[in-house]
């Protein structure tokens, strides 16, 4: 229940919000709408909680004022960290429903111009309390659209009622947050909002949010009935009863941006994913679109540099990656067979490489989501078994660790290699706290991603001085140097591709083994590759929050 005093301290709120706007002579009120927020805690699934939690800071110290507003999925609010701020309703699915606002302090970096929000409604943790996606039987996106929509139809409501002080620029981030920019376009209550800017972020392309049109409770015409839209405007290419809030996110935004150069130039082209070729996903007219009309920006994200990586040695990391199997492997067990296999081989393999450690011998690591972005091409097929036993078959002076977590194939997949391979750990689950001690313990970071619109884990490993083994897609290209930071591979389909990333893996360890003049050069270079937000932020500032016209 709401306190008695949350109408005061919604005044509050308003009134911090507008003196920050007020501080710094021309800054601008940014409102970042997100289903992602790894300020707070529990609000990561992504590379998308990351950049908002990072971006805002940055923005902030350029004399802007940002609020950043995502759902609370029954838990982000749910801390002494919350404040209720007020209740207000918003037009849903032919009637209104009564939603919550909680401001909540960061769990991590704070500034005084960086103000978290919370929306609180049942239906934002219908897939689990805490579960910010979730899969269900109802057909693709369903749930996950239905709680998406409220939550921008509780945006833009917000925003009308003057709940939020006004604001400069509207920054919607990937297709969940798409439905904002739909309102301000074609609903007469929201035309008020014309008078800001939006932006309209592309995190991953390839996931699009697409919906019926009508005919389904989890439909546009469902959420917004008598909403008089454009068809043309957003509904998908392919299923043309259908909405595509990706390419309505693209078409309706006055700047668009992704995360990478290069990726920004990927997606005009076609995909062909059977060349492992991904590009504009069906999209690349729009985008192309976008491009010819000054509207289409690539932003290479930046690299959290304020906290350094821990100290750690042998004995430490292995009790820490002790302490997490166990941690991952009790809740697991009770449920799933190939867990417990996963948490017996990885005790087996640490225990043996305890009794036989050997420090001259390059540590191999990757730090994953378990997709098939990110970790496809180590299961495609190659020589009569997948890519990652051929690797591990000849990698003879050196051990590989992977640790992420994610679909089950690979969980099966990997803990099959462990039980036929002494020289590989896979970790099946994500600790922070155990990242960075990995991040400072390995020599050799591998990142083999099919496409990459931007990632992170290639900086933060270099960060350390760790040279990164790439394909060379999107921002891995922007930011791994082959010969000056890392390596770098490519090839023309998934069998040139691999064969490239299994030789130069090998390289890499034989120059790593045999010439340590050389190496030292890679660390330096990749310490000295520095990523930084303050740059990211004011090409945001420039490009795609100002009135500037290509």
């Amino acid at each position: 229940m709401l306190q008695k005093s949350a109408c005061s301290a919604f005044s509050e709120l308003r009134i911090q919000i507008l003196q920050g706007a007020t501080a710094v002579r021309g800054n601008m009120h940014i409102l970042m709408v997100a289903a992602e927020n790894d300020a707070l805690a529990g609000g990561k699934v992504g590379g998308l909680g990351d950049v908002v939690r990072d971006l805002p800071l940055a923005l902030a110290e350029q004399g802007h004022t940002v609020t950043v507003i995502s759902p609370g999925y029954g838990v982000l609010a749910a801390n002494e960290r919350a404040e209720a701020v007020t209740q207000f309703s918003a037009p849903f699915a032919g009637g209104h429903e009564t939603l919550e606002l909680f401001r909540v302090a960061a769990s991590k970096d704070s500034h005084p111009e960086v103000t978290h929000l919370v929306l609180e409604h049942w239906l934002f943790s219908a897939g689990g309390v805490g579960a910010i996606y979730c899969s269900d039987h109802y057909g693709p996106f369903a749930t996950d659209a239905h709680k998406f929509a409220l939550f921008c139809s509780a945006v833009c409501e917000a925003m009308v009622q003057k709940v939020l002080p006004p604001v400069d620029v509207i920054h919607c981030h990937d297709w969940h947050s798409a439905n904002v920019l739909i309102l301000r376009e074609y609903a007469p209550a929201y035309r008020s909002l014309k008078s800001a800017r939006t932006v309209y972020s592309i995190h991953n392309l390839s996931i699009q949010g697409v919906r019926p049109l009508q005919g389904d409770d989890s439909s546009l015409e469902g959420w917004f009935p008598g909403l008089q839209y454009d068809v043309h405007q957003v509904g998908d290419h392919y299923s043309h009863d259908c909405v595509n809030f990706m390419r309505a996110g693209i078409r309706l935004a006055d700047k668009v941006n992704t995360v990478s150069p290069t990726y920004a130039e990927e997606i005009l082209r076609p995909s062909h994913w059977e060349e492992a070729v991904v590009g504009g996903e069906g999209l690349e007219s729009d985008l192309l679109q976008a491009k010819a009309e000054g509207r289409l920006y690539g932003i290479l994200n930046g690299c959290d540099y304020r906290h350094p990586l821990p100290q750690t040695d042998s004995k430490a990391l292995y009790q820490l990656m002790d302490e997490c199997l166990d941690k991952w492997a009790l809740p697991s067990i009770r449920n799933s067979h190939v867990h417990s296999a996963s948490y017996y081989f990885a005790l087996r393999t640490l225990n043996r490489w305890r009794r036989k450690r050997n420090a001259s011998i390059p540590v191999l690591l990757s730090i994953s989501r378990m997709s098939y972005q990110k970790l496809g091409m180590l299961i495609a097929p190659f020589g009569g078994h997948t890519v990652l036993e051929e690797l591990l078959s000849n990698l003879r002076e050196g051990v590989f660790i992977m640790q992420g977590s994610g679909d089950a194939e690979y969980d099966q997949l990997f803990s099959r290699c462990m039980a036929r391979f002494d020289n590989f750990l896979f970790l099946n689950g994500y600790s922070e706290p155990l990242a960075n001690h990995l991040y400072n313990y390995a020599d050799i970071f591998l990142m083999p991603s099919i496409y990459e619109p931007c990632g992170i884990s290639q900086m933060l490993a270099m960060r350390g001085g760790m040279p990164c083994i790439a394909h060379a897609t999107g921002g891995l290209k922007d930011t791994v140097i082959d010969g000056r930071n890392g390596f770098t591979f490519s090839g023309e389909d998934m069998s040139s591709k691999s064969a490239a990333f299994i030789n130069t893996t090998l390289q890499a360890v034989s120059l790593f083994r045999e010439d340590p003049v050389a190496w030292r050069k890679l660390q330096t270079g990749a310490l000295e590759s520095r990523f930084e937000w303050q740059l990211a932020a004011k090409q945001y500032e420039h490009l795609l929050y100002s009135d500037r016209q290509s």
